[in-house]
């Protein structure tokens, strides 16, 4: 099977670090969806209209590895599963699989591109295909989430300062606010003295965490 990419995203998230953990935590985060060469045109895209979400089919870049267990964040990073029972990039073939909301389509120039919300993937990731979320199909209410459903509601309180915070544009604040309460450490990190960042709409943001509470204490 050969895959060649049908779109790549654009956000304001050049790297992982600070992203959400999974699609949909974070609906004030914005991404553009870009279609590149032949699929450009509008004619691959007619009917999409008519849906409000959608499955990203995309690739991590990291090779690929045939680990059998991995450490998932959210059991602290020391308990291991199988691979298969996680959502880890490392594994032997490394696609994600992503739902986002649809916010509108723009057309220009015979091209168009996709405005979506709740990405969990930094700016430049190709895009292999893309379908139409069906709810009456894809929707599983009764579905159990195993270990991860634990940690669903796992939220910091954020302290930003609004000295700060006036040196992000105010239509991208809520998104890196949302980030922020979502925690973008590593589970195995807990150090209240060490002082994390990560790039978000050219700016690099910088902050510490002690118990339940995170601090941006800088905006570069």
């Amino acid at each position: 099977m050969t895959l060649k990419p049908i779109a790549r995203i654009e956000n304001d998230f050049p790297t992982k670090f600070g992203l959400p953990r999974q699609s949909g935590l974070n609906p004030q985060l914005f991404s553009r969806v870009q279609p590149v060469g032949e699929y450009a045109r509008q004619e691959y895209w007619r009917g999409l209209e008519e849906f409000s979400h959608l499955w990203l089919i995309w690739g991590f870049d990291v090779p690929p590895v045939a680990n059998a267990t991995v450490r998932p964040p959210r059991l602290g990073g020391n308990e291991r599963r199988g691979v298969f029972a996680t959502r880890s990039p490392f594994r032997p073939n490394p696609l994600g699989l992503t739902v986002v909301k649809l916010e509108g389509l723009e057309h220009g120039d015979g091209g168009i591109s996709l405005l979506v919300s709740g990405a969990d993937m930094k700016s430049g990731t190709l895009i292999y295909d893309i379908k139409p979320y069906i709810p009456y199909a894809d929707s599983v209410p009764e579905a159990l989430g195993g270990f991860a459903s634990a940690h669903a509601a796992d939220r910091l309180n954020v302290v930003f300062p609004p000295e700060l915070q006036s040196r992000i544009p105010s239509d991208k604040l809520p998104a890196l606010i949302e980030s922020l309460r979502e925690d973008p450490r590593p589970q195995y990190q807990n150090d209240p003295l060490r002082t994390y960042g990560f790039a978000y709409a050219g700016r690099d943001v910088r902050f510490r965490v002690e118990g339940d509470t995170l601090r941006v204490v800088e905006i570069v």
